[in-house]
């Protein structure tokens, strides 16, 4: 194997990635509402490991340790959440100073340390106050969001010129209110899919607001998507591959681009699909500077008449690299051909891989984490970005998920993803090798394939 470098255009983005509810902790401090996640992180059963995310990193108080730590690493683009229930008040009307003045102090220091913020206004946090009216199944949720908007972009948007709507509205809508293992844990389809639109009606209501209070910003959506393969090409795997499909990308894709649900999902859905006003559509298909792509895994799926709601099953193979997450695999490929297929079908727009990563049982021996699982993971995935660019993909930036090892939703503390390793006792923390690896990525906008690789890195 002989050594190559892989250079990225000038100017291209190396970042990392974290949501509010996951790393700050803080969550009875300054002011903060409840979120439905303190709600069904406390209830009994709903948590892998029984945790809550009422500590995790503590990067309410570490904050400028953390930003001090990702300069040193040479990361210049630093993507968080803001806690929409630490920013406005408990019945989500009027605006909380304390809560306000925390993420000006964070927008702040991120400036200071010469990163550039890339804010996303809606993480999953959703104030329990609006679950309890009925969450985003309910359209006047819409109202109160940008409501939100407004107050955060008017009091922030002269420092953050990057700016996401929402993230992943399908494992919200679809994780959260169909299967029910996130918060809000709502297990009904029509909810779920009056949600999705919602949400989709929210991000494109959001965009002239976002650019009224912001001036020269740029604003987007952050879908998490897959690339789907069938089991077989028989009639029925193929079917059921696109309907999958349809679910999991086309819902989130095809309003966004061509201003219509995919008829053949809308006909699937029936009497469950979304009540849908006039205008709706126009406005979710407003024009978007950008769009985020979370990328974590291929799918092979199969018909399965006993199966889900879409009648279709996952298919797992023996010879399958996998994650400590079993459910994903460990697919680079995957990548290449779903950012190919963006190009391909949705006029090749403007993309920023705004999450991917790997969970792997990261042990800390010696104030030191060796991750050449990780490296390689992040090695492939970041190749897959390199030479989708070769062919004409408009890529901006990659993003990895995650800068801290966190609290990880419904997994609780169980699986690591950071670069960075947090000792949730102490809340001291310890650069991974693969946080070193990406380091001189960032430094040298490349990467470096070696005869040796991964081990020189670690």
């Amino acid at each position: 194997m002989h050594n190559r470098t892989f250079q990225f255009p000038e100017h291209f983005i190396w970042g990392t990635a974290t949501a509010a509810y996951q790393i700050e902790g803080a969550v009875k401090e300054g002011g903060r509402s409840p979120s439905i996640w303190d709600t069904f992180s406390h209830t009994p059963g709903n948590i892998d490991d029984r945790s809550t995310g009422d500590v995790t990193c503590n990067h309410f108080h570490h904050f400028r340790d953390d930003l001090t730590l990702m300069r040193d690493l040479n990361i210049r683009h630093y993507r968080f959440s803001l806690a929409w229930p630490r920013i406005m008040s408990r019945d989500c009307k009027s605006l909380n100073p304390e809560g306000l003045d925390y993420y000006s102090r964070l927008i702040d220091t991120v400036l200071e340390k010469g990163i550039t913020p890339y804010a996303t206004l809606f993480h999953w946090d959703l104030p329990q106050f609006l679950q309890d009216r009925g969450g985003w199944a309910d359209r006047e949720t819409v109202n109160y969001y940008l409501q939100y908007t407004e107050t955060v972009t008017k009091a922030l948007g002269d420092r953050i010129k990057n700016w996401m709507t929402h993230n992943e509205p399908w494992v919200y809508s679809f994780v959260g209110n169909l299967y029910g293992t996130h918060a809000p844990g709502v297990k009904d389809l029509k909810t779920a899919l009056q949600t999705a639109h919602h949400m989709l009606l929210a991000h494109g209501k959001a965009l002239p607001v976002i650019r009224e209070n912001s001036r020269d910003a740029r604003a987007g959506i952050v879908n998490n998507l897959e690339w789907i393969e069938p089991a077989t090409e028989a009639p029925r795997d193929l079917a059921a591959a696109a309907r999958h499909d349809g679910a999991f990308n086309r819902w989130f894709l095809d309003p966004l681009y061509y201003g219509s649900y995919p008829q053949d999902m809308m006909e699937w859905y029936g009497q469950d699909a979304p009540e849908i006003h006039s205008g709706d559509m126009k406005d979710i298909s407003a024009h978007s500077d950008f769009m985020g792509v979370n990328f974590y895994t291929r799918r092979i799926i199969g018909h399965d008449s006993r199966g889900n709601f879409l009648k279709c099953r996952q298919v797992r193979y023996p010879f399958m690299h996998t994650s400590d997450y079993e459910e994903w695999e460990n697919n680079a490929e995957g990548l290449y051909n779903l950012l190919k297929r963006l190009k391909r079908d949705y006029d090749n727009p403007v993309l920023m891989v705004t999450e991917n990563g790997t969970p792997l049982p990261d042990l800390l021996e010696n104030g030191e984490v060796h991750d050449p699982e990780r490296i390689d993971y992040l090695f492939r995935h970041t190749g897959a970005v390199w030479q989708a660019i070769q062919e004409g993909v408009r890529m901006e930036g990659y993003f990895v998920w995650s800068f801290l090892d966190n609290f990880e939703w419904s997994l609780g503390f169980t699986k690591r993803f950071g670069i960075v390793f947090t000792d949730y006792e102490s809340e001291k923390r310890y650069v991974k090798d693969s946080g070193r690896w990406y380091a001189e990525v960032c430094r040298t906008n490349a990467i470096q394939l070696n005869r040796d690789f991964p081990a020189k890195f670690c």
